[in-house]
C-alpha cells in the first residue's frame, strides 16, 4: 500500500475466513513520500482519525480526536490509571484519552515484518478509543480486541477505496505474518489479557475490511 510515495501493507479480503474458505488479498500502499517508519506512523494516525471523524459525523456524532500520541522506548512509556507502561506494547488510554507505543518495538515490526505492522496496531489502537467514545461495553477483554481487529480492517478498507492507500502485489504476507505473530496461542477468552487466537483475528480483521466498520 502507498500513501502515494511509502507504504507496503497486506490488506487481506477474505472469503469469510471460514473453515477451509481460504483468504484473497489486496495488496496495499501508502500514498504520500515519506518512505520511512515515522512517515508510516504519520500517515496512519493522521488517515486513521480523518476516517473516524467522517464516520462520527456521517452518523450525527462528534468524534474526539485523542489528546495524545506518545511514543515511548522500553518501560519509560506514559502511566495509564495508575499501571505503568510496559515494554513492546501499544495502547490507548481512556483516563486521558490518548495512544502510546514502544517506538523501538513498533520500528523492529516494521524493519522485520513490513510496515503493514504500523497500519494494523495503530488502527487497532484508534479502534478502542473509538468504544470508548461509543461506550461500548463488553464482558470479556477478547470481545473488544477481536472488535478492534475488524474495526482496524474497516478502516484500511475505507482507506484504500478513498485512494488514500494504493494496493500494491505481495503485501497480503505481511499482513497475515504480523496477524498470525499477534493471535494468542490458545483459544482462551477467559483470560483477562485475551486478544484471539491467529484465525480469530485475522477472521475479525477480514469481516471489516469485506463489510465495513458497521460489521463490527
Amino acid at each position: 500500500m502507498k500513501r502515494p510515495g511509502a507504504l507496503a501493507l497486506a490488506l487481506l479480503l477474505s472469503c469469510a475466513l471460514v473453515a477451509s474458505c481460504g483468504l484473497t488479498q489486496r495488496a496495499s500502499r501508502n500514498v504520500q513520500g515519506d518512505d520511512s517508519f515515522a512517515g508510516d506512523v504519520r500517515a496512519a494516525r493522521s488517515l486513521t482519525e480523518q476516517f473516524w471523524q467522517q464516520q462520527f459525523a456521517a452518523s450525527g456524532r462528534t468524534y474526539q480526536p485523542i489528546t495524545r500520541f506518545v511514543a515511548y522506548s522500553g518501560s519509560d512509556g506514559p502511566s495509564c490509571a495508575g499501571e505503568p507502561a510496559v515494554p513492546q506494547n501499544a495502547f490507548y488510554c481512556p483516563d486521558g484519552h490518548f495512544i502510546a507505543y514502544d517506538r523501538d518495538w513498533m520500528e523492529s515490526l516494521w524493519n522485520e515484518m513490513g510496515d503493514g505492522s504500523v497500519y494494523l496496531i495503530i488502527p487497532h489502537e484508534f479502534g478502542h478509543a473509538v468504544q470508548a467514545q461509543l461506550q461500548t461495553g463488553f464482558r470479556l477483554n477478547v470481545q473488544a480486541e477481536l472488535q478492534a481487529d475488524c474495526y482496524a480492517g474497516g478502516t484500511l478498507s475505507a482507506l484504500v477505496r478513498s485512494g488514500a492507500l494504493r494496493a500494491e502485489p505481495g503485501d497480503e504476507d505481511e499482513l497475515l505474518l504480523n496477524l498470525e505473530a499477534a493471535g494468542d496461542p490458545t483459544d482462551d477468552w477467559l483470560d483477562p489479557a485475551a486478544h484471539g487466537t491467529a484465525e480469530q483475528r485475522q477472521q475479525s480483521f477480514a469481516t471489516g475490511y469485506d463489510e465495513g466498520v458497521t460489521a463490527c
